[in-house]
């Protein structure tokens, strides 16, 4: 039988019923309390790379799905969603418009996002704006946020502990070939206070060189980075394996410093394919993000949505996230 991961209803955290990250809940009977649990995955399909924003009373899903720009999903509880049009074609970008990530700063909201360069061909990281969280997001700069001759994806925005913005992205494997192999590595750069350019060259910080990144052959990714702050350190999540696989998954890596050194945790994947009696029953779990309800920490990432037969026809999986005991 098909094994689901149940979470508390969020409507029931809007609320107001937050439990304390941990706390158990006194059930005798599940069936009871049916509909306090909703299941994975949600019923936002066909879609990649989810990024959820809680913004006025509601989340804001933001994603992959389609080749000119972006949909949202709006939802008082991530039950029922509403799509709307939030970005519409980029006069700079061609296609391929991928990994959207939007967040609320002072009185805009920014969304990262890749596309297709139209004046090389190549893949790049963008910045649109917009004075609503649900759009329409306008093209802040009429060209890519930067261009260092290679094609990059997945930029995600971080702040060091002095409030220092910086980006991490992926050098996408399209165009980066290591000793015959075609490889995604994580890269960093400081941006300006202003989120529009950066400010001096970026640091590599992660190379496909674990066993379990090493599934696919001749093309090997590090990809879909994103990062939290725990007690002085920096952990960085990131996907690894074909997103057309079973086994694309999430490891994280650790650092006192945005820009690294950055070591990775010996116990990854920390989300991983699920299989049951010989049959995979969760598949390619991955390109992950995090959000809060109340005082609880979840993530968002995305399955194949026919597991027997993973595709990018994706869906998107919610669950509760934080931290062991020993910083893990």
């Amino acid at each position: 039988m098909l094994k689901r991961i149940l979470f508390l209803a969020l409507s029931m955290l809007t609320l107001g019923s937050v439990c304390a990250l941990g706390e158990q809940l006194a059930l005798t009977d599940g069936t009871e309390a049916a509909d306090r649990f909703a299941a994975n995955p949600r019923p936002v399909k066909d879609i990649g790379d989810p990024h959820i924003l809680r913004a006025d009373g509601e989340y804001f899903t933001f994603a992959t799905g389609g080749p000119i720009g972006f949909n949202v999903w709006r939802s008082a509880d991530l039950t029922t969603f509403t799509k709307e049009k939030a970005l519409k074609k980029i006069a700079w970008a061609s296609g391929d418009y991928w990994a959207p990530e939007v967040y609320h700063i002072g009185d805009k909201y920014v969304m990262f996002f890749t596309g297709r360069w139209k004046e090389t061909g190549s893949l790049r990281v963008g910045v649109a704006m917009a004075d609503a969280p649900q759009g329409p997001y306008e093209d802040a700069i009429g060209g890519p946020l930067f261009d260092f001759g290679y094609a990059v994806i997945d930029g995600t925005l971080l702040y060091g502990e002095d409030g220092t913005p910086y980006m991490i992205y992926s050098r996408d494997c399209s165009e980066n070939i290591v000793e015959g192999r075609h490889e995604s590595h994580l890269y960093g750069v400081q941006l300006a206070p202003d989120l529009l350019s950066v400010v001096g060259e970026p640091v590599l910080l992660t190379t496909p060189d674990t066993p379990w990144e090493l599934t696919t052959g001749d093309y090997l990714w590090n990809e879909g980075p994103v990062v939290l702050t725990h007690e002085g350190k920096y952990y960085l999540y990131y996907s690894a394996n074909g997103y057309a696989t079973k086994e694309y998954a999430v490891g994280v890596a650790v650092a006192d410093h945005p820009m690294g050194p950055y070591t990775k945790q010996a116990n990854n994947p920390i989300l991983n394919y699920i299989e049951e009696d010989g049959k995979v029953i969760v598949s390619g779990p991955g390109h992950n993000s995090f959000f809060t309800v109340g005082n609880e920490l979840f993530t968002s990432y995305h399955t194949h949505t026919y597991p027997q037969a993973p595709s990018g026809n994706r869906q998107i999986a919610i669950d509760r996230a934080g931290f062991h005991a020993d910083g893990t």
